[in-house]
């Protein structure tokens, strides 16, 4: 009997501060590799997040170089590789890489050629002869991924004539998904010929695996808490005889008195490198209160408009989590009040839909002021208060104004806000009705970085 053991990552998320302990935790499991025993790494995608000082500074160059210290057998993307660069950024991240980047429905929309930097399959073949195929998909955002260049592919369209194709050439068939739960189960009940689904994206967690149609189900969570390791037993034949599948608690994982002082250093670096970068000389301090004199989201609403070039914005004033004080300002100031990888959007709607916006937006203002949101690029904590430039509400007389004149149900209209209002279900009327643009390649904080250099310059 030969045991093949896949240990998988995913979603680390840049939450650098379980890295140590991961690293490791995975060096030391490489070291028990016999002649009967093969030990695979693999990276489900997720690892880059820009929230971290150091990912946004080196464009995730530091992310990989930490992913090196592994020298992973092969990695996939995950939306925040995938929409969280620039497809520039995205097209050099694996520049440094000392692993394989395998990637099934990714392609250049200029070309429709696959991108240089990524495999459609690998092939391991262990000491003792037995093949292991790995196919890899990320999740199909096509709304974001589209405008930054790319044409993302569904899975169903393509994964059956790649598994019918690899099938035939390996002993063992992987598949590495950045798709969620429900789409791995449904890939398991509909192509049951892959026997490993190492799952991630929707980051769930499979304490002992799952079993569909005879295809080991794998998951471990996400933010680096848990790696997980898949056992595959095969006969002198090269065929299965037994999977099965576990996560190790990093928690409980080895930690070193070193540790802390390399995580603090991750951080500080990534700090000063920002810090390095002056943006503008602001001679008043903006602040994250809408009472104050100088509110932050009011400069914000003003350089959305200006990069738009719309006459009307909205933002959630929850956005912004650091107030920002009056002098220089920095890269690394702009990424702490704004670390979320938005991006904006503009959306022209009849004068009719737009009233409809409006009043989704007045009926939902309350709830959300301290409604808590995960996810969907926002990392703050609450949506907190909606905020109108260009656009007033009467709510004595449910009135929408549009710079100060009653809206004309039959006019069109633009509006400039960020990604993020699609992918929440509060304002449904943007996608129904609206005619919609999104804006790459800057983030939210890059648009208000502009604005304030080019209106308060450094002399």
């Amino acid at each position: 009997m030969e045991k093949i053991i896949l240990l998988h990552t995913n979603d680390l998320h840049s939450h650098l501060e379980n890295w140590p302990k991961i690293r490791r935790f995975l060096l030391n499991r490489k070291q028990e590799e016999t002649a009967d025993k093969k030990i695979i790494t693999l990276d489900l995608g997720d690892f880059v997040d820009r929230w971290h000082p150091l990912t946004e500074a080196t464009n995730g160059q530091a992310n990989v170089q930490l992913m090196n210290q592994i020298h992973y057998d092969a990695a996939t993307i995950g939306n925040n590789e995938g929409v969280g660069n620039s497809k520039a950024e995205l097209n050099h991240l694996y520049d440094q890489a000392n692993f394989d980047i395998v990637l099934d429905n990714l392609f250049d929309k200029q070309t429709l050629q696959f991108p240089a930097w990524a495999q459609q399959t690998k092939i391991i073949t262990t000491a003792q002869g037995t093949k292991v195929g790995l196919l890899a998909f990320t999740a199909p955002f096509s709304l974001t991924y589209n405008p930054n260049g790319w044409d993302i592919r569904q899975v169903m369209d393509i994964l059956p004539e790649l598994v019918a194709d690899l099938r035939t050439k390996v002993d063992v068939l992987v598949l590495m998904s950045h798709l969620g739960i429900s789409v791995d189960r449904r890939i398991a009940r509909e192509l049951p010929e892959i026997d490993v689904i190492l799952g991630s994206h929707t980051h769930h967690l499979f304490e002992q695996g799952e079993k569909i149609e005879g295809v080991q189900l794998a998951a471990a969570g996400k933010y680096g808490y848990y790696v997980g390791e898949v056992h595959v037993t095969v006969d002198s034949k090269h065929q299965i005889q037994k999977t099965s599948a576990r996560t190790f608690a990093t928690e409980k994982m080895l930690a070193l008195p070193e540790d802390q002082e390399e995580i603090e250093d991750y951080l500080q670096t990534g700090h000063q490198l920002l810090a390095d970068k002056k943006v503008a000389d602001v001679p008043f301090a903006m602040s994250t209160d809408l009472q104050d004199e100088h509110p932050m989201i009011d400069y914000t609403l003003a350089a959305v408009k200006e990069a738009a070039g719309t006459e009307a914005a909205v933002l959630n004033s929850g956005l912004f989590l650091q107030d920002i004080p009056a002098g220089i300002v920095d890269q690394d100031q702009l990424h702490t009040a704004l670390p979320h990888p938005m991006h904006l959007i503009k959306v022209t709607l009849s004068g009719e839909n737009l009233i409809r916006l409006v009043l989704e937006m007045e009926k939902n203002r309350h709830f959300l002021i301290n409604f808590p949101v995960m996810g969907m690029g926002f990392r703050g904590k609450v949506f907190g208060h909606l905020v109108y430039d260009g656009i007033e509400y009467d709510s004595v007389n449910h009135q929408v104004r549009w710079l100060g004149e009653l809206v004309d149900p039959k006019l069109d209209y633009t509006i400039a806000t960020v990604d993020h209002f699609m992918f929440v279900p509060f304002f449904p009327t943007i996608e129904i009705a609206g005619r919609y643009e999104f804006l790459f390649p800057d983030f939210i904080r890059s648009v208000l970085g502009d604005y304030l250099h080019t209106h308060y310059p450094i002399k």
